[in-house]
């Protein structure tokens, strides 16, 4: 069962915020980006060990959401932000210049649970997983859900939801493959980074604020980066993938879906994989991408944020696996070190 308790849990979960570099206050040049907070620990990590690698440079990024991220690019308020759901052609046309997309990570969103006296190893079929968020599967001990758990004894308990009240290219990823997977869904709510759930559901502000409420809520469920759930030891499902297997989310497993994809990846670096193939894949991956500004107003920042983006690329990437997050196939690394070739 996932624990209940507070302060110590909590404390466990940070929250980004603003970051900077130890060096910022010397520094000669600063970095301002803004959005998802699905990679924010990785890009903690890369911005505190790219301060040693650029002492004069300092990076400040704002976990704020995808959403947000977006809007503040558009504005020109930031020098990159970074979001979970890519940018659409309307949004890019917005920005004078143009934007560059790169995936700079992925990882897989996970369906974290707390039902008391239940044990680890629920398993959500596709059916139970799009009926829960549909608002149709209601209690768990549903025979929908129960069919596909024989050896657990699922108390009759009320599935409280809990969903992103921001915009979120986490709930972009569990909407595209709840799309994917659901044709009711498809056709009532479709994918995207800001849905109007069905029923009644429980709202946070960013993966950290939907693990900690799952964490203090029975009878919860709710969809974060595999990493928040792991900080605060929450269970999560095994979920059903399109070969019918059970998976839980792993290293290999999230690596196993984007090698299904990978060399479908259109040029403008958009992948979406809402429900791959294989039968080791774990169903819910998706990428992280930075979104530069393809002709800064300032030569000298946009050389700063492409050095910034090449690093965590690179170097970056060996960082990844040991904080939740898949490292990038190697192909795609060179697709993306090749957009960055684009950046004035």
């Amino acid at each position: 069962m996932a624990s209940t308790t507070g302060g110590a849990a909590r404390a466990a979960l940070w929250v980004v915020g603003l970051v900077l570099t130890p060096q910022s206050a010397a520094s000669a040049m600063e970095l301002r980006g803004a959005g998802a907070t699905f990679p924010a620990p990785l890009y903690e990590a890369w911005i505190e060990a790219y301060a040693d690698h650029r002492p004069a440079v300092a990076v400040a990024y704002e976990a704020v959401g995808s959403g947000e991220g977006v809007r503040r690019l558009i504005a020109g308020a930031v020098d990159f932000a970074a979001s979970d759901a890519a940018m659409t052609d309307a949004q890019i046309a917005q920005v004078k210049g143009g934007v560059d997309l790169v995936p700079a990570t992925a990882g897989m969103v996970v369906l974290a649970y707390n039902i008391p006296d239940v044990p680890t190893g629920l398993r959500l079929s596709r059916a139970a997983l799009a009926g829960i968020f549909l608002g149709d599967v209601r209690n768990w001990s549903d025979p929908l859900i129960a069919e596909a758990n024989p050896d657990l004894e699922l108390p009759s308990l009320t599935i409280a939801q809990v969903v992103r009240r921001d915009g979120s290219g986490t709930t972009f990823a569990l909407t595209n493959h709840l799309s994917a997977i659901s044709a009711e869904w498809s056709e009532r709510f479709g994918a995207d980074t800001l849905i109007d759930w069905p029923g009644i559901a429980m709202t946070a502000v960013g993966n950290d604020g939907v693990a900690g409420r799952v964490d203090l809520s029975w009878g919860a469920i709710g969809y974060v980066e595999q990493g928040f759930a792991a900080r605060l030891g929450l269970d999560v499902a095994a979920l059903e993938n399109a070969a019918g297997a059970f998976v839980m989310p792993s290293a290999e497993a999230g690596q196993v879906a984007l090698d299904a994809a990978v060399a479908d990846m259109p040029a403008d670096l958009r992948q979406f994989v809402p429900d791959p193939s294989g039968a080791g894949a774990y169903p819910l991956v998706t990428y992280s991408w930075l979104l530069l500004h393809a002709q800064h107003a300032d030569a000298s920042v946009g050389a700063a944020v492409r050095d910034f983006a090449r690093w965590g690329l690179t170097e970056g990437q060996a960082m990844a696996a040991d904080r939740g997050y898949i490292p990038l196939p190697d192909s795609v690394v060179d697709k993306g070190l090749a957009a960055l070739g684009l950046v004035n």
